[in-house]
Protein backbone atom coordinates (compact mmCIF):
# COMPACT_ATOMS: atom_id res chain seq x y z
CA UNK A 1 0.00 0.00 0.00
CA UNK A 2 1.32 4.00 -0.99
CA UNK A 3 2.84 5.71 2.14
CA UNK A 4 0.31 9.09 2.18
CA UNK A 5 1.84 12.18 1.38
CA UNK A 6 3.26 13.58 4.34
CA UNK A 7 0.74 16.56 3.89
CA UNK A 8 -2.35 13.39 4.60
CA UNK A 9 -0.69 12.21 7.34
CA UNK A 10 -1.01 15.59 9.55
CA UNK A 11 -4.50 16.03 8.39
CA UNK A 12 -5.45 12.89 9.86
CA UNK A 13 -3.41 13.42 12.86
CA UNK A 14 -5.26 16.71 13.64
CA UNK A 15 -8.75 15.64 12.70
CA UNK A 16 -7.81 12.71 15.28
CA UNK A 17 -6.55 15.17 17.76
CA UNK A 18 -9.46 17.02 17.81
CA UNK A 19 -11.79 14.67 18.12
CA UNK A 20 -9.55 13.36 20.90
CA UNK A 21 -9.81 16.83 22.63
CA UNK A 22 -13.68 17.61 21.99
CA UNK A 23 -14.32 14.46 23.82
CA UNK A 24 -12.36 15.37 26.55
CA UNK A 25 -14.17 18.63 26.58
CA UNK A 26 -17.17 16.96 27.09
CA UNK A 27 -16.36 14.93 30.29
CA UNK A 28 -13.91 17.63 31.38
CA UNK A 29 -15.57 20.44 30.95
CA UNK A 30 -19.15 19.86 32.04
CA UNK A 31 -19.85 21.25 35.84
CA UNK A 32 -19.64 18.14 38.26
CA UNK A 33 -22.16 18.30 41.25
CA UNK A 34 -23.10 21.75 43.43
CA UNK A 35 -21.01 24.30 42.28
CA UNK A 36 -19.85 27.56 44.81
CA UNK A 37 -22.26 29.82 42.92
CA UNK A 38 -24.89 27.42 42.55
CA UNK A 39 -24.95 27.53 46.71
CA UNK A 40 -24.64 30.71 46.87
CA UNK A 41 -28.01 31.62 44.77
CA UNK A 42 -30.14 28.63 46.48
CA UNK A 43 -28.84 29.17 50.12
CA UNK A 44 -31.17 31.24 51.83
CA UNK A 45 -30.07 34.37 53.91
CA UNK A 46 -29.68 34.30 57.46
CA UNK A 47 -32.87 35.77 58.66
CA UNK A 48 -31.58 38.63 61.36
CA UNK A 49 -32.93 37.86 65.61
CA UNK A 50 -32.48 39.03 69.23
CA UNK A 51 -30.27 35.70 69.94
CA UNK A 52 -26.60 35.54 70.28
CA UNK A 53 -24.27 32.71 71.44
CA UNK A 54 -24.29 32.81 75.13
CA UNK A 55 -20.35 32.86 76.46
CA UNK A 56 -20.40 30.25 79.11
CA UNK A 57 -23.16 27.34 77.61
CA UNK A 58 -22.86 28.52 74.09
CA UNK A 59 -27.23 27.98 73.33
CA UNK A 60 -28.89 31.48 72.00
CA UNK A 61 -30.94 33.48 74.33
CA UNK A 62 -33.65 34.03 71.92
CA UNK A 63 -36.29 36.96 72.59
CA UNK A 64 -39.49 36.39 71.95
CA UNK A 65 -42.22 39.25 69.82
CA UNK A 66 -43.85 39.49 73.12
CA UNK A 67 -40.69 40.52 75.01
CA UNK A 68 -38.89 42.77 72.18
CA UNK A 69 -42.67 44.50 72.29
CA UNK A 70 -42.08 44.99 75.75
CA UNK A 71 -38.75 46.41 75.76
CA UNK A 72 -39.93 48.60 73.45
CA UNK A 73 -40.18 51.35 75.63
CA UNK A 74 -36.56 51.34 76.79
CA UNK A 75 -35.32 51.08 73.29
CA UNK A 76 -36.98 53.97 72.17
CA UNK A 77 -35.22 56.28 75.06
CA UNK A 78 -32.42 53.98 74.84
CA UNK A 79 -30.65 52.82 71.73
CA UNK A 80 -28.03 51.25 72.62
CA UNK A 81 -29.39 49.00 74.85
CA UNK A 82 -29.29 45.33 73.75
CA UNK A 83 -31.23 42.83 75.31
CA UNK A 84 -28.85 39.76 74.27
CA UNK A 85 -25.68 41.52 75.63
CA UNK A 86 -27.49 42.77 78.56
CA UNK A 87 -28.98 38.90 79.71
CA UNK A 88 -25.17 37.73 79.30
CA UNK A 89 -24.13 40.93 81.27
CA UNK A 90 -27.19 40.23 84.03
CA UNK A 91 -26.23 36.20 84.15
CA UNK A 92 -22.70 37.08 85.04
CA UNK A 93 -23.52 39.43 87.38
CA UNK A 94 -26.11 36.41 89.37
CA UNK A 95 -23.47 34.26 89.13
CA UNK A 96 -21.00 36.63 90.76
CA UNK A 97 -23.58 38.03 93.30
CA UNK A 98 -24.69 34.57 94.39
CA UNK A 99 -20.82 33.69 95.62
CA UNK A 100 -19.79 36.99 96.59
CA UNK A 101 -23.18 36.76 99.42
CA UNK A 102 -22.04 33.41 100.29
CA UNK A 103 -18.25 34.16 100.82
CA UNK A 104 -19.04 37.30 102.68
CA UNK A 105 -17.42 39.57 99.75
CA UNK A 106 -18.50 43.01 100.35
CA UNK A 107 -16.08 44.55 98.48
CA UNK A 108 -17.57 42.42 95.36
CA UNK A 109 -20.93 42.96 96.13
CA UNK A 110 -21.19 46.82 96.87
CA UNK A 111 -21.11 47.96 93.15
CA UNK A 112 -23.24 45.73 91.87
CA UNK A 113 -26.20 46.20 94.63
CA UNK A 114 -28.50 49.20 95.65
CA UNK A 115 -27.74 50.61 98.91
CA UNK A 116 -31.01 49.34 100.20
CA UNK A 117 -30.23 45.46 98.80
CA UNK A 118 -26.71 45.77 100.24
CA UNK A 119 -28.13 46.29 103.23
CA UNK A 120 -30.53 43.32 103.44
CA UNK A 121 -27.27 41.54 102.11
CA UNK A 122 -25.52 43.13 105.09
CA UNK A 123 -27.77 41.51 107.54
CA UNK A 124 -27.25 37.76 106.37
CA UNK A 125 -23.51 38.33 106.09
CA UNK A 126 -23.83 39.50 109.86
CA UNK A 127 -25.62 37.00 111.26
CA UNK A 128 -23.67 34.19 109.49
CA UNK A 129 -20.13 35.56 110.60
CA UNK A 130 -21.91 35.86 114.43
CA UNK A 131 -22.40 32.02 114.09
CA UNK A 132 -18.92 31.26 113.16
CA UNK A 133 -19.64 29.73 109.98
CA UNK A 134 -18.20 29.89 106.49
CA UNK A 135 -19.90 29.07 103.20
CA UNK A 136 -19.27 28.29 99.67
CA UNK A 137 -22.08 28.34 96.72
CA UNK A 138 -20.97 26.77 93.55
CA UNK A 139 -23.13 26.34 90.42
CA UNK A 140 -23.76 23.25 88.97
CA UNK A 141 -24.48 24.91 85.69
CA UNK A 142 -24.43 27.68 84.01
CA UNK A 143 -27.51 29.67 85.26
CA UNK A 144 -30.50 30.10 82.86
CA UNK A 145 -31.42 34.03 82.22
CA UNK A 146 -34.63 35.08 81.00
CA UNK A 147 -35.46 38.74 80.30
CA UNK A 148 -39.45 39.36 81.29
CA UNK A 149 -39.50 42.82 81.02
CA UNK A 150 -37.48 46.47 80.71
CA UNK A 151 -38.65 49.33 80.60
CA UNK A 152 -37.66 53.12 81.59
CA UNK A 153 -39.71 56.02 83.17
CA UNK A 154 -38.31 59.43 83.70
CA UNK A 155 -34.74 58.43 83.88
CA UNK A 156 -34.60 55.31 85.43
CA UNK A 157 -34.35 52.18 83.07
CA UNK A 158 -35.79 49.18 85.12
CA UNK A 159 -35.45 45.24 83.86
CA UNK A 160 -36.49 42.09 85.13
CA UNK A 161 -34.59 38.77 84.77
CA UNK A 162 -35.58 35.16 85.47
CA UNK A 163 -33.01 33.16 86.50
CA UNK A 164 -32.70 29.40 87.07
CA UNK A 165 -30.24 27.60 88.55
CA UNK A 166 -28.53 25.01 90.09
CA UNK A 167 -26.69 25.42 93.44
CA UNK A 168 -24.71 23.43 95.63
CA UNK A 169 -23.55 25.07 99.04
CA UNK A 170 -21.46 24.46 101.13
CA UNK A 171 -21.47 25.49 104.73
CA UNK A 172 -18.99 24.76 107.52
CA UNK A 173 -20.04 25.30 111.16
CA UNK A 174 -18.44 27.04 113.87
CA UNK A 175 -17.75 24.12 115.99
CA UNK A 176 -14.21 22.61 114.28
CA UNK A 177 -16.01 19.24 115.65
CA UNK A 178 -19.02 19.65 113.35
CA UNK A 179 -19.38 18.66 110.24
CA UNK A 180 -19.74 20.42 106.70
CA UNK A 181 -23.10 20.55 105.53
CA UNK A 182 -23.65 20.19 101.79
CA UNK A 183 -26.92 21.21 100.15
CA UNK A 184 -28.10 20.70 96.55
CA UNK A 185 -30.98 22.54 95.64
CA UNK A 186 -32.35 24.25 92.50
CA UNK A 187 -33.88 28.05 92.39
CA UNK A 188 -35.72 30.22 90.68
CA UNK A 189 -35.62 33.58 91.18
CA UNK A 190 -36.69 37.04 89.84
CA UNK A 191 -34.34 39.88 89.43
CA UNK A 192 -34.60 43.55 89.33
CA UNK A 193 -31.61 45.40 88.07
CA UNK A 194 -31.65 49.17 86.77
CA UNK A 195 -29.97 52.20 86.14
CA UNK A 196 -29.81 56.07 85.03
CA UNK A 197 -30.32 56.76 81.63
CA UNK A 198 -27.48 58.96 80.77
CA UNK A 199 -25.27 59.11 83.87
CA UNK A 200 -21.50 58.54 83.11
CA UNK A 201 -21.63 55.15 85.12
CA UNK A 202 -23.44 52.39 82.16
CA UNK A 203 -23.65 49.70 84.59
CA UNK A 204 -26.96 47.91 86.02
CA UNK A 205 -27.05 47.37 89.61
CA UNK A 206 -29.49 44.76 91.30
CA UNK A 207 -32.60 46.93 92.99
CA UNK A 208 -34.42 43.85 94.08
CA UNK A 209 -34.90 40.03 94.36
CA UNK A 210 -37.68 37.97 94.74
CA UNK A 211 -38.70 34.13 94.20
CA UNK A 212 -40.08 32.83 90.95
CA UNK A 213 -42.29 30.00 89.59
CA UNK A 214 -39.40 27.07 88.81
Amino acid sequence: MPVPPVQIQIIIFAVIAAVILFQLYNVLGKKVGRQPEEDARSKPAAAPNASAPDQAGGRPNVLDAVTLASIAGLKARDPAFDPVRFLEGARQAYETIVRAYAAGDRETLKPLLTPTVMASFEIGIAARESRGETEIAEFLHPARADLEQASAEENLATAKVRFLAELRNRVKPGDPAAEEQVEERRVAELWTFERTLGASDPNWVLARTEAAAA
